[in-house]
């Protein structure tokens, strides 16, 4: 790839949700700030809502990583669960044994019996839903109904919820109104803003080794953020394939022709503006194509001259 030409250790604008380029932006910095101190009072539900690539699994995991010692947490990363599957696969993180063998009724009694246990020990038990907008009616009930377990004193088990804003429309309707009473704190993600964007980039390039001069000029990466929409995972995609075609071109720094392109081989962004030239007549398909042809020629041209770990 192009890690060579760049100075790079690592690509830098990898969709996988790694808390090692953690960058702590104003809206992610809040919405981990608004958890952990809402989970510090022990109540309800908590929610985090975010349009889709704006980063939710990426704070889910920093929250995992960063919540005091004495939570303990229960993760689901997969909610498209039937009210059954969401009681075992909580039981199995709280480590009921042989959670997937009893009957729902006793299943039930262990899970309480374990929060209790944990209670006794000082620790406070937290379950985190990812993607919560895919929980079936029945199992969002299910959910609700985690919460009635308590003490006279406190909740036992408090939930966490990162979801797309589906889950709002879902939670307005008038059979939901006994959930959506008992979310006492939620945050609401935001895009990031042209200043943002630029700090991400570098930021990104800095973690993964790039030591060198700007690949991203500032006003490119206010044409960055508006094709973009500030969408953290549109950044990412974006800037790989811009980092494609300056190495398939043997050039540094990035410009707006390179955003273009990029812009017309990737869903869901906002037009850049005209393309002159032979790369105006690509569709996107064929401008797939053509970065593939680049690399190949360019492969081939320097392969015999490439070190023997470069294949590895």
């Amino acid at each position: 790839m192009y890690l060579y030409h760049y100075g790079l250790r690592e690509l830098p604008f990898t969709l996988t949700p790694n808390t090692n380029f953690y960058l702590g932006l104003a809206p992610h910095n809040e919405a981990l700030a608004v958890l952990l101190t809402a989970l510090k009072t022990g109540e309800g539900f908590l929610k985090v809502i975010g349009e889709v690539g704006t980063g939710k699994t990426l704070l889910c995991r920093k929250l995992l990583n960063d919540i005091p010692d004495h939570f303990v947490t229960a993760y689901i990363p997969n909610p498209y669960l039937s009210p059954d599957e969401l009681r075992r696969a909580v039981a199995v993180e709280l480590g009921v044994k042989q959670a997937q063998r009893m009957s729902v009724q006793l299943l039930t009694q262990r899970i309480q019996t374990r929060l209790l246990e944990l209670h006794s020990k000082g620790h406070s038990v937290v379950l985190i839903v990812d993607e919560a907008q895919a929980l079936p009616e029945e199992s969002l009930e299910a959910l609700r109904l985690f919460t009635n377990l308590e003490t006279e004193s406190r909740k036992l088990l408090q939930v966490v919820m990162f979801a797309q804003p589906e889950l709002d429309a879902r939670l307005a309707e008038q059979h939901f109104r006994q959930l959506r009473q008992r979310i006492t704190f939620s945050y609401q993600l935001r895009p990031m803003t042209a200043e943002e964007v630029e700090h991400y980039i570098s930021h990104r390039l800095n973690i993964a080794g790039y030591k060198g001069a700007a690949l991203f000029s500032s006003k490119l990466c206010q044409k960055l953020t508006k094709t973009s929409k500030g969408i953290p995972r549109l950044v990412n995609v974006l800037c790989h394939k811009m980092l494609m075609l300056g190495y398939g071109e043997g050039q540094y720094e990035l410009t707006q022709k390179h955003l273009a392109l990029a812009a017309k081989d990737t869903e869901d962004t906002a037009p850049v503006g005209s393309i002159s030239g032979f790369w105006s007549k690509l569709t996107v398909g064929n401008l797939a194509i053509a970065l593939i042809i680049i690399l190949l020629v360019l492969f081939g041209a320097t392969w015999p001259f490439l070190p023997v770990g470069e294949f590895m």
